[in-house]
This record gives C-alpha cells, structure tokens and sequence, in this order.
C-alpha cells in the first residue's frame, strides 16, 4: 500500500509539532501567540503539546430531589494539536490555550474551517483537560481564551488560503519559510462566545 505525499507531509507536520519545542517553532509564525508563553527562559516547562486531544465534557443533570449529577463525557477534538501555556514556577495551566490545524489530504476549506468551528462548540462547554502522565499534577480544568493556528502547505489550493484570509484566522505556509498571514486582525476567541 503506498502512502501519498501529501499523508506523509501531514503525517511527518503532526510528529514533528508533537514536541514542545518543534510546537514553539511554530508559534514563532504568529507573534502574538509567541508572546502568550509564560517564560522563554525555561520554555519547556511553559507549553505542553497535546497530539490528537481528548478533553472531557461536563454534562450537569438535576434530578427530582433538587440535587444534580455530574457526568464527564470524554471527546477527541478535531484539531491535531492543542498547546497549552503553563506557569513554569506555579507549575498550572494558564487560562490561553491554542489549537492547531494541520490541512489534511484531500480537505476543502469547509472541511478545514469546519473543525475550528465544531472545536470552539466542544470547548464552549464546561470541560476539562485528559492530560499526558507527565502533566498529570497539573489543574485540568478548560481555559479562558481559545485561539486556533492553521497550517497549509505550499500546494495547499490556493482557495484555502484566500478563505483563511477572508475568515481573518492566521495560518502558516509550510515548505518554505514559514509565514503567518493576516496576523495583526486576528483577535481571540472567548469561550462564552
């Protein structure tokens, strides 16, 4: 079975985005989501990188005797990476999360956009966070702001990109330098929203 070069490319993007480093590299595209890290002098301990994230949604049902049962369901978000920002000295969680989405083979700008949009009704929810064993000290509990990050690639159609634009949603263009598009009109999104 041979595997497309547009898999291997989004395939090799999600390996390499999987560490906390890789994942500030990218950032680096988009100064204001540069500037959200805690500490640049010890950044590895200021963002962790969640490949393929499940968070848990809380459900509150009241029942007859006016009390209420809680129940957590949990969910796979459809982006490939969350990045959360973490206070290096405190060792918790900061209320800025962001969401990466890498274009996938054969993905039309609804399709892309259109898990943006399903991300930020999942996390419109009170929920919280199933965290690596590493970070399992840390508060779980979801965040204040959500902010998403596309990356396209060179090939990506060029209608994919002009939508990004016209959505004000900043992206990266990866296979050369990396560039962030529409960066300064990009504002974050309140999970009241």
């Amino acid at each position: 079975m041979e595997i497309s070069a547009q898999k291997v490319q989004y395939e090799e993007l999600l390996a390499t985005y999987s560490h906390s480093i890789e994942a500030i590299e990218l950032l680096k595209c988009h100064r204001a989501y540069l500037e959200m890290i805690p500490s640049m002098r010890r950044v590895e301990e200021s963002v962790m990188t969640i490949p393929l994230p499940i968070v848990r949604i809380r459900h509150t049902t009241p029942t007859a005797n006016a009390t209420s049962v809680t129940t957590l369901e949990p969910q796979l978000l459809p982006c490939e990476l969350a990045i959360l920002m973490c206070d290096p000295e405190w060792k918790i969680k900061t209320g800025k999360e962001i969401f990466v989405f890498i274009h996938r083979p054969n993905e039309d700008f609804s399709e892309l956009i259109g898990r943006w949009r399903r991300t930020q009704l999942m996390l419109g929810k009170d929920y919280e966070w199933v965290l690596p064993s590493r970070y399992q000290h840390f508060l779980n509990d979801g965040a204040d702001k959500i902010y998403p990050l596309f990356v396209v690639f060179e090939d990506t159609p060029e209608r994919i990109k002009r939508g990004l634009i016209g959505a004000h949603l900043p992206f990266a263009i990866q296979g050369k330098t990396e560039e962030l598009i529409e960066e300064e009109t990009i504002q974050p999104n309140s999970i009241d929203e």
